[in-house]
């Protein structure tokens, strides 16, 4: 299983998550909101590179040009509800992708708020049989929404390779995908951090990437 990290070399990346993890610019939703988009524009600009290409040729109004297109068929799949501006990033690449939607969210199973349940209770998706499956979800920290909304998923097909794409990752959640996922599955992040704190939240991170995109909840 390949893990691709970003904070690992320079990029403009860098820069989106330095505001992202900012106490001062977290008062902006829509800059966060922005920012977790570009990051998903930019991790599907890579991955479109991992594609298979056919010729395709082209008829313009002074001739003809031969040009190399995708000729893998993907699917874009999302964890209600921090996962949607992550999404829509992916989409603005993958304009001609198929899209599925997965609820699964967290629920505390203690008084501490230190053991964590997932619960999944909607699936909307295309047929994922022989696709390229990329499952967006901001956060990777236990990795127990992310293996839920795989599994729920392939109810509808197997993919011919699965890319987990996330901003934050701690090694907790890496090491569960490389548990439960298969092996032609790649992992995609924008950092990987220290860790999880007692509550199941990455550290240093930015918080509940859900309410800073779009406010708390009950």
């Amino acid at each position: 299983m390949e893990i691709i990290n970003f904070s690992q070399t320079n990029s403009i990346i860098n820069r989106y998550l330095s505001e992202m993890r900012d106490e001062r610019y977290q008062k902006n939703r829509l800059l966060f909101r922005n920012n977790i988009m570009r990051i998903g524009e930019m991790e599907a600009y890579e991955i479109s590179k991992t594609l298979d290409y056919r010729e395709q040729t082209v008829k313009t109004p002074l001739g003809t040009c031969n040009i190399n297109v995708p000729d893998d068929k993907i699917v874009l799949a999302t964890i209600f509800r921090a996962g949607l501006p992550f999404h829509n990033g992916f989409l603005n690449i993958f304009d001609h992708a198929g899209n599925a939607f997965v609820s699964a969210y967290r629920e505390y199973t203690d008084d501490a708020h230190t053991q964590v349940g997932i619960h999944v209770e909607y699936l909307a998706t295309p047929n994922i049989d022989n696709m390229n499956l990329i499952i967006a979800d901001p956060m990777l920290a236990t990795g127990g929404s992310m293996e839920m909304g795989y599994k729920a998923l392939i109810t509808k097909g197997t993919p011919k390779h699965i890319h987990v794409a996330c901003v934050l990752a701690a090694p907790e959640g890496i090491e569960h995908i490389k548990k439960v996922f298969p092996e032609n599955t790649t992992i995609w992040c924008a950092a990987i951090d220290e860790g999880l704190n007692e509550h199941k939240y990455i550290v240093p991170g930015f918080g509940d990437a859900g309410d800073l995109c779009y406010g708390n909840k009950l």
